[in-house]
């Protein structure tokens, strides 16, 4: 039987990386999808990978990087609550029509879209599963999230592209870039605050996630679904930013503010910035704010009935390796991980 032939969009970013080294394991031939400007194609030069330039928002460069595919995982995304609205609607909602309809046209066997937990918007009156119906937050990352998801189940629908989704949780793990650096950087800097006692995160592994994407890109099952995925336990964000502090030798943060002082600041900062065009982040954005804020609960007991899939590596070891790795880095570039 022939090895499978992959795309992976994102593949230099945190989780495509760590997709890219589980296809090489499973013997799969992967082809990257890169910018042309991207400065960190030369992780990928070292590796038995196929290179392919091209833009999510430029249709005919996706037709030549899907061509000859049976899988595409579809993991580019703006991975930031700080950038124009215009960026968020590009890469997130025009990339994800093109990716879709050049996938139809190469009748891909798989398309599997990784998506994010924040579509089933912030109720914390149930426990939210993959029912749960699409709830915007006013927000660019997670409102042109649930557009994307919406035009990836209208090709499942209408072109019947075999579609499968994803819902992460807190991603984490070794080369993370928007997560755990951050958090370290604002706890060396002092600058770590709360605004909600007991604030809920549900983590979930880099190798986990990985897991159950190489699953479902081959069980048949999966078409025409989606899964919420985490490591199956949770934890609080104080807690999870104590076990950074320690690591790093400082003191636990435990400065609280109260949240209308925490979402007002960052409202103001926000029109601050965008008056003044700053480039850099606002030390406060109201997403920031929501996602810190809250005390939402994700089961994810669809994927362990439907496709006997359970976390491979607990919570515990994941932040031990993750720590490991956030103290090799210089603390001086953490913002830049």
């Amino acid at each position: 039987m022939p090895a499978q032939k992959v795309l992976i969009t994102g593949a230099t970013g945190f989780v495509g990386g760590h997709l890219i080294e589980a296809c090489l394991k499973k013997k799969y031939k992967v082809r990257a999808l890169v910018m042309p400007q991207d400065a960190t194609v030369s992780k990928l030069n070292k590796k038995k990978v196929e290179i392919v330039y091209g833009d999510l928002r430029d249709f005919a460069s996706l037709e030549n990087a899907v061509r000859g595919v049976s899988i595409v995982f579809h993991a580019a995304a703006v991975v930031t609550d700080w950038a124009p609205q215009s960026l968020f609607d590009a890469v997130h909602i025009t990339g994800t029509e093109n990716i879709c309809r050049a996938s139809v046209r190469a009748r891909v066997k798989r398309f599997v879209l990784v998506s994010t937990n924040d579509v089933f918007g912030l109720r914390e009156d149930k426990i939210l599963d993959e029912s749960a119906p699409f709830e915007p937050w006013g927000e660019p990352y997670p409102d042109t999230k649930i557009k994307a998801e919406e035009i990836a189940w209208r090709f499942f629908r209408e072109e019947r592209l075999p579609v499968t989704m994803v819902y992460p949780c807190w991603i984490f793990g070794p080369n993370d870039r928007t997560f755990v650096p951050l958090v370290a950087d604002a706890i060396l800097r002092k600058e770590m605050v709360f605004w909600r006692k007991n604030v809920y995160v549900w983590p979930t592994y880099v190798e986990n996630l990985v897991d159950l994407l190489l699953k479902i890109a081959i069980d048949k099952r999966a078409v025409g679904q989606g899964y919420l995925v985490h490591d199956g336990e949770m934890t609080t964000f104080q807690e999870f930013c104590a076990q950074i502090a320690v690591t790093l030798g400082e003191k636990p943060p435990k400065l609280h503010i109260p949240y209308f002082i925490a979402y007002s600041a960052a409202w103001v900062l926000e029109i601050v910035w965008k008056l003044l065009r700053k480039k850099t982040r606002p030390l406060l954005t109201t997403y920031t704010v929501k996602n810190l804020g809250s005390q939402l609960r994700f089961s994810i007991a669809k994927a362990e009935k439907e496709l006997n899939w359970k976390p491979r590596i607990r919570y515990k070891e994941g932040m031990h390796r993750t720590l490991e790795w956030l103290t090799s880095l210089d603390t001086t570039t953490l913002k830049e991980k």
